[in-house]
């Protein structure tokens, strides 16, 4: 399988790379000036024995995006990780936070769906997987710009399942639930342990969640048994949500 996975160099997206090398499969991994970073991930990747080639890319650019896409092709899986984190409060939220956060976790998974899937159709099947957050159900912590994307990907997911299905393309979305991640811990300068502590609380397994324990639903999603698993969002957050 080739497999393309955005925001891969750390965090939620390496720990599903890695957990996704195989022998004999290619893990495409997109990063955004972060090659020894992600080089890394792709080394461990390749030790499982995967091959493992890494994709600097701007998602904010729609030509980017486009780019990146043209590059990857062919793929069997798009896993649409990478996300702009968003804590503005309402009363600051500017116009500009609002579209940059939007243009990354909504426009760009969906350009690169658009772009890979008529391949994936040709083939006759395909896997998406679209990275959400329980702040949808929850609305926050964080600000309304990265809670409404998500919910828009959330949206598009259902969307594209009813699209995609006839072509045996399945997309579902994951949601992770209270993992901290390098990303949040340098947007909250270290805080966020402070905020994780109540989710955690709130688990029906109140225990703090790592990357890894996404990998096995990941490894489900794209499996040739998941044929007739499409259009639902996966809470893998310990109980912190249901739906």
């Amino acid at each position: 399988m080739r497999i393309l996975i955005t925001g891969a160099r750390r965090g939620i997206g390496a720990a599903i790379a890695v957990g996704l090398a195989r022998p004999g499969d290619t893990l495409l991994l997109h990063h955004l000036n972060a090659a020894a970073e992600t080089e890394g991930v792709a080394r461990l990747c390749r030790d499982l024995g995967a091959s493992a080639s890494l994709l600097d890319a701007d998602l904010s650019d729609p030509e980017a995006v486009r780019d990146l896409a043209a590059r990857s092709a062919p793929v069997d899986v798009l896993i649409n990780n990478a996300a702009r984190a968003s804590n503005a409060a309402f009363p600051d939220l500017s116009h500009d936070e609002w579209q940059q956060t939007f243009a990354v976790n909504v426009t760009a998974p969906m350009l690169l769906a658009q772009a890979l899937s008529p391949a994936m159709a040709e083939r006759g099947w395909g896997r998406i997987i679209n990275v959400v957050s329980p702040t949808v159900v929850m609305g926050g912590p964080s600000g309304p710009a990265y809670v409404s994307s998500k919910a828009a990907l959330i949206g598009l997911t259902r969307s594209l399942a009813r699209a995609l299905g006839p072509a045996g393309i399945t997309v579902n979305a994951l949601s992770p639930g209270a993992i901290r991640t390098e990303g949040e811990a340098e947007l909250a300068q270290g805080h966020d342990q402070e905020s994780h502590a109540p989710l955690v609380a709130r688990q029906a397994v109140p225990r703090p969640l790592l990357p890894e324990d996404l990998v096995a639903t990941v490894r489900l999603l794209v499996s040739d048994g998941s044929g007739a698993l499409t259009g639902q969002v996966l809470e893998v957050g310990g109980g912190l949500v249901f739906r």
